[in-house]
């Protein structure tokens, strides 16, 4: 009997290692700031309430320029334009 619970035990510490490596991972893969890691493109932030609350260091995000959505990690947001950058840009 003993041998089944000493069995299980490293098996299942096994798997709740490999869980937390992996998410640990995958948490350092997400892109920091506001950027697209499609097209580099600032996102715009979405207001999810699933993920805004379970998952509070993440930022949901939508990119208006080429249509990706998915979730960041908070960082460095880029400056939106002055109005001398915009003007400048439409002639």
């Amino acid at each position: 009997m003993w041998d089944a619970v000493l069995c299980i035990l490293i098996i299942g510490g096994f798997f709740v290692l490999r869980a937390i490596l992996a998410t640990v991972f995958f948490y350092y893969l997400l892109p920091e700031g506001d950027r697209c890691p499609n097209c580099d493109a600032p996102t715009l932030r979405i207001a999810s309430r699933g993920w805004n609350l379970f998952f509070p260091k993440f930022r949901t995000s939508w990119c208006y320029e080429c249509g990706w959505h998915g979730l960041l990690r908070h960082g460095r947001v880029t400056p939106a334009p002055s109005a001398k950058e915009l003007t400048k840009h439409r002639h």
